[in-house]
């Protein structure tokens, strides 16, 4: 999966918790949890998103390297297997 393909599941799953998400407007640099008041059941709701999206596991210690919409991308491209 390419990192366009990976931004666009990252977004579908960010739609799930934030449906008022506009993805034109958000920064992919910015804390996310910022942009969308996202509390911790709702970030929550997003890393089991993108688990059953991605079928990658999440340890609780790296949900602080999901701040961001490029980090995101990154942490998942590190983690997903070679295609």
């Amino acid at each position: 999966m390419n990192p366009d393909q990976l931004k666009a599941e990252v977004l579908a799953a960010l739609g799930n918790v934030a449906p008022e998400l506009d993805p034109g407007t958000l920064d992919p640099k910015r804390d996310l949890r910022d942009q969308l008041d996202l509390d911790s059941m709702d970030f929550l709701n997003f890393v089991v998103g993108l688990h059953k999206a991605f079928g990658v596991d999440i340890p609780e210690a790296d949900y602080r390297k999901l701040g961001t919409l490029d980090a995101c991308v990154a942490y998942l491209t590190a983690k997903m297997p070679p295609s």
